[in-house]
């Protein structure tokens, strides 16, 4: 079995990580359940966080007095993307607790890594980041100028994103592919895992990995168990929305997923909160590739220049949505491995 590897603890939820090509490693911590201090950070070599790009950036919290322009500050930043263009993309759904969409404040931002500034702001409308929406992730083609995000909010979604003009639009939305699947019960450990109100998680489309000469996008709701993809062509505005469902394929069924990577060797790695465990696709079906009680609730994956494989541990289980007396901040982890090791 593969081993798992120690990198960092935090003292927050992470959920997103990404490794650039020198080997720079960026995190983000959303503001779900509690008034996170930073957003976006910089781990570094010490184990510290910097923020990121800097403090001014990292600097608006919940609370009204203390809240600043949504459009020039992180408010719920849900993920962070290295790109192959010197790029990091920072997505913000701008919905504090997952829930209202605060206005102007679902955007995508990218900072230069040569200089550490931000170079882009690019708002998603109201009309493409609906209320009820969640930005989750996001996959760069390799020219840099496409950008495929997932929403795993009440309306699941594909959006697409012109990254050099800023414009943007939903994309099989309501399709079957990208909708919670309703009848797949979230387990933990072999136990449902449940609100105080009974409720379970309830995310649509969420993982997403593109292949690595750009041309087909994978993804996968969170509750569900369906592996989806669709060639990047039919990702096109100019392309008629009943074309693009039936340009949809249906791969075969996985696990409860979260978090998905499409490694340098063509490898689509695929999280599973529900058993510690991150698996391997195999054309068939998922394969176990690593396994440890210590990844509460895997979430996101990246890949260092060095071919290690980060994966952040969120904890979502720990946190006080499923366990009320728990505290509003839950300790959290990053760990790596090497496949085939």
């Amino acid at each position: 079995m593969t081993t798992l590897t120690p990198v960092a603890d935090f003292d927050h939820q992470v959920t997103g990580v990404t490794a650039t090509a020198d080997g720079r490693i960026f995190v983000n911590f959303p503001r779900w359940t509690e008034d996170s201090p930073v957003s976006v950070a910089e781990l570094m070599a010490d184990g510290t966080l910097k923020p990121y790009p800097d403090q001014a950036w990292n600097g608006w919290r919940n609370a009204t007095a203390f809240q600043k322009p949504v459009d020039r500050h992180f408010v719920c930043v849900q993920s962070v993307v290295a790109d192959s263009h010197g790029g990091l993309w920072v997505v913000d759904p701008g919905a504090p607790g997952n829930e209202r969409v605060l206005p102007g404040a679902a955007k995508l931002v990218r900072i230069e890594l040569g200089s550490d500034r931000v170079s882009r702001v690019i708002p998603i409308p109201p009309d493409v980041a609906k209320q009820g929406s969640y930005l989750n992730d996001i996959r760069v083609s390799p020219d840099g100028r496409t950008g495929y995000l997932t929403d795993s909010g009440a309306e699941g979604a594909i959006i697409v994103v012109d990254l050099d003009t800023g414009a943007s639009f939903r994309a099989l939305a309501g399709h079957p592919s990208t909708q919670l699947e309703k009848d797949v019960v979230v387990e933990i450990a072999g136990k449902p895992l449940r609100r105080p109100d009974g409720r379970q998680p309830m995310f649509a489309s969420d993982g997403i990995a593109l292949s690595n000469d750009g041309a087909t996008l994978y993804w996968q709701a969170l509750t569900g168990r369906t592996l989806y993809c669709i060639d990047t062509a039919l990702l096109n505005n100019d392309i008629p929305e009943p074309q693009r469902q039936a340009g949809v394929r249906k791969l075969g069924s996985t696990h409860v997923a979260d978090g998905m990577l499409m490694s340098t060797d063509g490898t689509l790695y695929i999280t599973s909160p529900g058993d510690n465990a991150v698996t391997r696709w195999t054309g068939h079906g998922a394969a176990i590739v690593v396994q440890d009680e210590r990844l509460r609730w895997p979430d996101t994956l990246t890949q260092g220049p060095d071919g290690r494989i980060y994966v952040t541990a969120s904890h979502i289980q720990d946190t006080y949505w499923f366990k009320p007396a728990a505290p509003a901040a839950v300790r959290t982890a990053l760990f790596c491995f090497t496949p085939g090791h």
